[in-house]
């Protein structure tokens, strides 16, 4: 598939199983990473790969936080269960650095698309995704877990990571732009 046609057909896919990218593909995704837009060349990111005995330990600590929320036991059931979405985690962080020159929206905003280059690299090899964000970004625990520094770093997605279990559409309806474009 060529890249345009990668861009236009892309798909999330929630319903990922083994394998997940290793090897010269995982390092592809995170060249991918690399390649986004870094104004300053600030590299404001960084990758936490969640995979094997690393998927149980983020599943205590999220059913270890919801239950310290007061969340209900199907809610921390959920928490307990997510990480075993895929079979690799991939966690963005924004990792912000102070600049005069580039504003910290914009190095979030530089990591998202990070995440973004890094999905599009796995579905070009034949593995797909999900990137996933929720309350969980904001959590102390599980922000000081993922090497969080200071309250400027943000964990800007879960990229969750595997071969895709559901045959993808091979072309998506066109989409009428006009509701999103206009002319200055």
């Amino acid at each position: 598939m060529d890249a345009l046609a990668l861009l236009l057909n892309r798909r999330s896919a929630s319903r990922l199983a083994d394998p997940a990218p290793h090897g010269e593909a995982l390092e592809s995704i995170f060249r991918a990473g690399l390649r986004a837009p870094d104004h300053g060349g600030l590299q404001p990111w960084r990758f936490i790969v969640v995979e094997g005995a690393g998927r149980q330990r983020l599943s205590d600590l999220l059913a270890t936080r919801a239950a310290a929320d007061g969340l209900d036991d199907k809610a921390i059931d959920k928490a307990r269960n997510a990480p075993f979405r895929a079979p690799m985690i991939i966690t963005v962080v924004a990792h912000a650095q102070p600049s005069a020159k580039v504003p910290h929206w914009e190095q979030v905003v530089s990591a998202g698309c990070a995440v973004m280059a890094m999905q599009m690299a796995a579905q070009a090899q034949g593995f797909n995704g999900i990137w996933r964000t929720g309350a969980w970004t904001e959590d102390a625990a599980v922000r000081e877990a993922f090497g969080c520094r200071n309250a400027e770093d943000r964990i800007v997605g879960f990229l969750y990571l595997g071969t895709p279990q559901l045959k993808a559409a091979t072309s998506v309806q066109p989409v009428d732009t006009a509701p999103f474009v206009s002319r200055f």
